[in-house]
């Protein structure tokens, strides 16, 4: 039997599993869709419902296999995509929602997030957005890659403050949100989703990281999940195209680490002692 994957609460009171699946470079090469849609049917099956995708991941393309992995199993899955900035004015963000929608085979994105703050003023791709919420064709917004500055602008426009979530880079070797952005969305109960968790794979060569698994008969990315699912509000979404990763990553949640080794991977990867301007990848 698996541990119960935990869940994070959204604005809504609705509840998501905080161990989701991400779809960034899927839908890049039709070699690989198969094994792409296969591990999102694997992931589904574990219980890591929300999938994450974009408008830009393939420029479309893996909205397309998100699309194909979710057919006849909509209702248990939870869809987030997102905006190109240059995309994002009032008619655009609607426009882009409509293809997303065509993309997916789906008729409504249960979180549509604006990939990064750009030229389009935020009061009118958050009017878009409402408009879209209304018109049932999405279930709620959210941002991506905003630093505090960023929501705090985004809570100053007309319904700004319905923001559900914000998605930026955030692991064990990125920890610089730790310092403010994470625990001002906290205080005010908005998610974080972290994209990269494992760093595309490259903090499973850490030696320390290496050393901890071991003693837990886990794999470095285990490790690297587990101290995200430790902290509140925070939804972790790994992307693997391997099913066997998929159940590996599933597995993270039965990690209990002990303080005593939290210490020493805090030791490996310092928290930020002041102010750093969000990473981006």
């Amino acid at each position: 039997m698996h541990d119960p994957i935990p869940t994070v609460t959204l604005p809504s009171g609705l509840t998501v599993p905080a161990l989701g699946q991400g779809t960034w470079n899927m839908g890049e090469k039709a070699a690989r869709t198969k094994e792409e849609i296969a591990s999102l049917r694997a992931g589904l099956d574990l219980g890591m419902t929300l999938i994450d995708t974009a408008e830009m991941y393939g420029e479309g393309g893996a909205e397309e296999i998100v699309g194909q992995a979710i057919q006849g199993r909509r209702d248990e899955v939870f869809v987030v995509s997102k905006v190109y900035p240059h995309n994002a004015s009032s008619k655009g963000t609607i426009q882009a929602c409509e293809r997303s929608l065509k993309r997916m085979k789906i008729d409504r994105i249960d979180l549509y997030l604006l990939h990064w703050h750009g030229e389009h003023p935020l009061a009118e791709t958050v009017a878009a957005f409402e408009a879209l919420k209304a018109a049932g064709k999405i279930g709620a917004w959210g941002v991506s890659n905003f630093d505090v500055d960023d929501m705090e602008e985004l809570l100053a426009v007309p319904d700004g403050a319905n923001v559900a979530t914000n998605q930026v880079l955030y692991n064990l070797g990125r920890r610089g949100i730790e310092y403010d952005l994470l625990p001002w969305c906290q205080e005010r109960n908005i998610p974080i989703m972290a994209y990269s968790p494992i760093e595309q794979g490259r903090l499973a060569h850490h030696p320390e990281l290496i050393h901890i698994a071991k003693t837990y008969q886990a794999t470095p990315a285990q490790v690297a999940l587990a101290f995200l699912l430790e902290r509140d509000g925070v939804i972790a979404i790994p992307k693997t195209s391997n099913v066997q990763r998929v159940a590996e990553n599933r597995d993270s949640v039965s990690l209990d680490i002990t303080d005593e080794d939290w210490a020493t991977l805090d030791a490996a990867f310092p928290p930020p002692s002041r102010k750093k301007s969000l990473e981006m990848l």
